[in-house]
């Protein structure tokens, strides 16, 4: 099932993989091989892993692979194709397709998006310059299905604070990461030796947020706040990006509660399991703030259902400051005051 090409080195790693997972997406995959392609430099080898498609993108991948090697003599990338029967969908399907990578480094890849030329060498760089460094992710242009510029970033749609920057060039990411996920898997490229801590990747959590929490527990993480790749923003997005209006914040704040914050609880619960699992690689003291995030999380969970009586309580949240340590500040007890059940 693989196409493949000599591999060539790539940059003073062995080899850098680039980790596709695909459903369906024969409608943009060809442009984002063809972008990977033309990178200044061009990753060593492709693991493509396809979520039961029923369309013929795995063999437009390769096409446009073929293509690529006409026009670029020398081109040496090996395409390595791997086909779900049923699906494993998103996280599991990352996972697999990590776990399958050779490379020292791992670029996680969207079938839809389009890389800028620079992608690669410009973080390749930043991991050769620290050793440190376990994942790095930057920020994205936002574009429509046909490309056109929608006038927007990634960052910019996510509302992010420059505090949250500062924090994770500062070495704090994890306090970030506890508050919320800054780190959009397309944008995302982190060391393989990850893996060992962090794979089995729990369903109950993003591929990229778990990648990225884990990584910020253990060693470091750090942005890059430029725009590194073409964020596509089309009707089958699974995870899209768009910031949301003030009327949208307002109908969030009065929406049913639902089991959002039982799911939140649980979550914290894997997380804490994991890195207890890890031992020594973890500071106690990154133990206890898990252990604080869970406890906040399990008290919002267990708030009653009458808005009413939930004023006293979370007002007292509030005034422990966990709110803005494991949350959005204000903006997660208006939620909980407002929320219907």
């Amino acid at each position: 099932m693989a196409q493949t090409f000599k591999m060539r080195p790539s940059s003073g790693f062995a080899l850098i993989s680039v980790a596709l997972c695909t459903h369906n997406g024969a409608r943009f995959i060809g442009e984002q091989i063809r972008s990977i392609c033309l990178q200044t430099l061009p990753p060593g080898e492709i693991v493509l892993s396809d979520d039961a498609s029923t369309d013929d993108g795995i063999e437009v991948a390769r096409a446009a692979l073929r293509e690529c090697e006409r026009a670029k003599p020398g081109l040496s990338i090996d395409l390595r194709v791997i086909e779900n029967l049923p699906p494993l969908r998103v996280t599991k399907n990352f996972e697999q397709a990590a776990l399958a990578c050779k490379g020292d480094l791992i670029a996680l890849c969207d079938q839809d998006d389009v890389w800028h030329p620079d992608r690669l060498a410009r973080i390749a760089a930043e991991f050769e310059r620290r050793p440190e460094l376990l994942l790095l992710h930057t920020d994205a242009r936002l574009v429509g299905a046909a490309r056109q510029d929608l006038g927007g970033s990634l960052f910019h749609a996510l509302e992010v604070k420059p505090f949250e920057l500062d924090w994770i060039h500062g070495g704090r990411a994890f306090d970030v990461f506890l508050r919320r996920n800054l780190v959009t898997g397309a944008t995302t490229v982190f060391r393989r030796s990850l893996l060992a801590q962090a794979a089995p990747f729990p369903v109950e959590w993003l591929h990229d947020e778990w990648l990225a929490i884990i990584a910020a527990a253990i060693g470091r993480v750090d942005v890059l706040e430029d725009e590194l790749i073409d964020y596509r923003q089309h009707e089958s997005n699974q995870i899209g990006a768009q910031r949301d209006s003030f009327r949208r914040k307002v109908q969030k704040a009065l929406a049913s509660r639902g089991d959002t914050h039982v799911k939140r609880a649980f979550k914290a619960e894997l997380l804490l399991a994991r890195l207890l699992a890890l031992g020594d690689l973890v500071a106690a003291e990154t133990i206890g703030k898990v252990r604080d995030k869970l406890e906040h999380q399990r008290f919002r969970a267990a708030l009653p259902p009458r808005r009413v009586t939930r004023v006293v309580p979370v007002l007292r949240e509030a005034l422990k400051g966990r709110y803005q340590k494991f949350g959005r500040g204000v903006r997660g007890v208006v939620r909980d005051l407002f929320e219907s059940v």
